[in-house]
């Protein structure tokens, strides 16, 4: 899956998974307050029946005229009878703080209900029961709630992964097309190119002939041909072709690089500045090498001004290549890496440069960075 294909499919699961989740989460939460109050009114109705109960065998104590008085208890309630003025009488338990106020409230783990006594039962004007939540029944429907989640949560994960693929095929029928017609258009552009370069070296080095002025030319225009077509073929084959690690001689190969480009160097009346050790290896594919300096190098000639600088220095840890172009806008820096975009319109190319650059920086751990702005001169460094 290419970097824009999973970037897209990304930002399409973030949004359907998040709204998704969002509006289950709602709704669980307010079935969670809904059925968490229908438990709490269930075990309160016990708690007002059992006080109903309670002030009918009070009723009854109230009526006999026995001497001793039995207070009606149940190990699975407590009970207090309080006078007009809220006062204790008796009970099996003497709560400290009473919400008075209220007819049913909850204090920690235990439900209470206050029960008015008319008339008075053996002076009492309040009853108040108590029993401890059970919590059983919130706990299962917790449990219940985090399950459906968890099988929701699986269930559209896979929906949205499914969906997300499905929309994302046209843009990987798009990028198949276009890979097949570069492949197309790199081979059929090999052997011409291939042909113009050898004959044209080799009029050049059987005749000297007049007319060496359009002999650069097309020297130059087929060079450029050329690259474009190593370029399209690296993009084409990066991932598929078998790399031969060597250790490279960069300096020797850095110089050949910039004869390379003479042609169009001359073309622009460029000054090139040299500050190149000797001798600098790193072990690398020698085709990744001359695309990474090929592309440095043509990007640093194509955005520069005529008759402007070009400054290449090489140590032992970096490669700098500098110019006095056109310039790069801050907030674009990070966009012309991405592939097919280029710092300005009014050059020709693809915009496939700097994305090539990326790729061989991240296949061996480089750095890569680039400093500019607009009409300011442009820097871009490689450390290794």
């Amino acid at each position: 899956m290419l970097s824009s294909e999973r970037r897209s499919l990304i930002r399409f699961l973030a949004i359907y998974l998040g709204s998704t989740f969002l509006l289950f989460t709602l709704g669980s939460y307010m079935f969670y307050n809904f059925q968490k109050h229908q438990i709490i009114n269930s075990q309160n109705a016990k708690l007002q029946l059992k006080a109903e109960k309670i002030a009918q065998r009070l009723r009854e104590l109230h009526q006999t005229f026995n001497k001793s008085l039995l207070y009606p208890n149940d190990p699975s309630f407590n009970s207090a009878i309080y006078d007009l003025d809220k006062g204790y009488i008796f009970g099996t338990f003497k709560p400290k703080n009473i919400e008075w106020s209220k007819e049913f409230y909850q204090e920690k783990d235990k439900l209470f209900y206050i029960h008015s006594l008319q008339p008075y039962y053996l002076g009492a004007s309040y009853l108040l029961v108590s029993k401890k939540f059970n919590s059983k029944p919130l706990n299962e429907l917790t449990k219940m709630l985090l399950l459906f989640l968890i099988i929701a949560g699986v269930f559209f994960s896979l929906l949205g992964l499914f969906l997300g693929r499905l929309f994302t095929a046209p843009m990987r029928e798009s990028i198949e097309l276009m890979d097949r017609f570069i492949e197309d258009t790199t081979h059929e552009l090999n052997t011409p190119i291939s042909t113009i370069l050898t004959n044209i070296e080799l009029l050049d080095t059987l005749y000297r002939c007049d007319g060496q002025k359009e002999m650069r030319r097309i020297e130059m225009a087929s060079k450029t041909l050329s690259r474009l077509y190593e370029d399209l073929t690296f993009l084409k084959l990066n991932h598929n072709y078998h790399r031969a690690l060597e250790k490279l001689n960069i300096s020797d190969l850095l110089n050949e690089r910039i004869e390379f480009f003479q042609t169009l160097i001359e073309a622009k009346d460029i000054e090139v500045i040299k500050n190149i050790d000797s001798h600098i290896t790193l072990k690398m594919d020698r085709n990744d090498a001359i695309r990474l300096l090929d592309n440095l190098l043509s990007n640093a000639i194509k955005y520069n001004h005529k008759s402007g600088r070009l400054e290449v220095t090489l140590t032992a840890n970096r490669l700098e290549v500098q110019n006095d172009g056109l310039g790069i806008k801050k907030e674009n820096i990070s966009l012309i890496q991405n592939r097919f975009r280029r710092a300005n319109n009014s050059e020709g190319g693809f915009g496939i440069g700097l994305d090539i650059i990326g790729q061989v920086v991240k296949r061996y751990d480089f750095t890569f960075t680039i400093n500019s702005d607009i009409n300011q001169p442009t820097k871009v460094t490689l450390t290794w």
